[in-house]
């Protein structure tokens, strides 16, 4: 049980942060969310998230909310100075792989040097346990499927999204190396979809989305003429990508799972875990799923690939119900169910006032 531990958690606005933070203080614990508003929304800079106001509605408890940069020391410095925090959750980052493709420094800059400066002032302040978001790109192109954690990483990394996860994965395993107090949990997730099951809080990227079911769930609801199909000619079931699939619920406990290893004194230095579902399902097989849901026409074109795309991917998760007692737990049917009854509900996300 938490009791009463405070967790720090960057980018604790956004899609999996903020369904984590729900997660977190049903178990009992203080929650402090960092987030510059990249891929959150809030009415001004200066006002609390909405996702965040949404989550205290929903569980009765209060966040402590500061809208800052995790790239700006002598801010966070200040949050680390007022708080007794016990762990810090790492979610702050850019995550688009095509956006990558074409933007390498900013994703550089912002995942990488975010990254630092946070682990230096956690340092600093003798804050030493971590849980990093971190993704399957990190596996580059896979060798095998499903991919276990033994799976060599940072070999043939398709995309610099993929590379900067990477990157902070082997920074946690040099600083765990150099600090016996540094224990650092790395939780490789596949692709999350789906949203809380009260409709209040889900995925609302800014623009055009970058990844499928929002895309697909903002056809169904009319804001986009059609969906737009990355390529029919790779060797899956039917030419469309293959993902591993998980609910974002799912994944918000494996995040509190993994704070519980904590808990365990023989834990020290880095471990990875993956987080999925060990089932691959195709893009049209997601469209398919989703119309089913929703009742609704979803209109799409094939067109050519997205760079720093693969063909399939999915997980081998046996480590996490090993070590973290931690498994998926809910099929396509919810993912698909819960991303249309928030969608639906909020066909605006956040800047959608009239949500129940």
């Amino acid at each position: 049980m938490a009791n009463g531990k405070t967790v720090l958690v960057t980018g604790g606005a956004g899609y999996v942060g903020s369904h984590t933070v729900v997660e977190l203080l049903e178990q009992n614990y203080n929650v402090i969310s960092i987030d510059n508003l990249v891929n959150a929304y809030a009415d001004s800079p200066t006002e609390k998230p909405e996702s965040l106001k949404r989550i205290e509605k929903l569980t009765g408890k209060s966040i402590t909310s500061y809208n800052i940069d995790i790239r700006c020391k002598d801010n966070l410095d200040k949050v680390f100075k007022t708080h007794k925090i016990d762990y810090v959750i790492h979610f702050a980052a850019l995550k688009s792989v095509g956006e990558s493709c074409a933007k390498p420094l900013q994703y550089y800059q912002n995942n990488i040097s975010g990254s630092c400066v946070l682990f230096e002032v956690m340092s600093e302040n003798n804050v030493k346990k971590l849980v990093f978001s971190s993704s399957a790109t990190v596996y580059g192109t896979p060798q095998k499927l499903p991919l276990d954690e033994n799976h060599p990483t940072g070999q043939g990394c398709t995309n610099p999204y993929g590379k900067t996860k990477f990157f902070v994965e082997e920074i946690m395993k040099d600083l765990c190396s150099s600090d016996s107090e540094w224990s650092a949990i790395s939780l490789r997730y596949f692709n999350p979809v789906g949203a809380h099951e009260s409709g209040l809080i889900g995925e609302d990227p800014s623009g055009i989305p970058n990844n499928l079911m929002p895309f697909i769930a903002q056809v169904a609801v009319g804001r986009r003429a059609k969906l737009s199909v990355y390529g029919s000619d790779y060797d899956t079931i039917d030419g469309t990508g293959v993902r591993d699939y998980i609910h974002v619920n799912d994944l918000a406990i494996g995040h509190v799972r993994a704070l519980d290893k904590f808990c365990d004194n023989n834990f020290k230095g880095f471990k990875p875990y993956n987080l999925g579902t060990g089932k691959g399902l195709s893009v049209l097989q997601m469209v398919e799923a989703f119309k089913k849901a929703s009742g609704k026409d979803i209109p799409y074109e094939i067109v050519d690939r997205r760079p720093g795309d693969i063909a399939s991917c999915y997980a081998d998760a046996s480590l996490a119900l090993k070590e973290l007692n931690w498994s998926a737990t809910k099929d396509v049917n919810a993912m698909c169910k819960d991303t249309w009854n928030w969608q639906s509900k909020n066909p605006n996300g956040y800047q959608t006032k009239t949500a129940n």
